[in-house]
């Protein structure tokens, strides 16, 4: 796997499953956090939260190392 691949699923990664977490906990207060990851709407906005996070927000990011790098 390139080097590039590897900063995007750990960047993007992390952001993915912290902006999951984050959502598990901001509706706490409505849902139990079993009720929560019980349903496939949690399931699929995670899903979602991942793939962004990789696909963009890692993408984004390699570019700006790729660019501090050069100068």
């Amino acid at each position: 796997m390139s080097e590039r691949w590897k900063y995007q699923i750990k960047s993007g990664g992390f952001w993915g499953i912290f902006m999951s977490v984050f959502g598990l906990l901001f509706e706490m207060k409505e849902h139990p956090i079993a009720q929560q990851i019980a349903q496939p709407k949690f399931w699929f906005r995670a899903v979602v939260y991942l793939a962004l996070g990789i696909f963009v927000l890692g993408y984004v990011n390699w570019k700006q190392k790729e660019k501090q790098g050069r100068t």
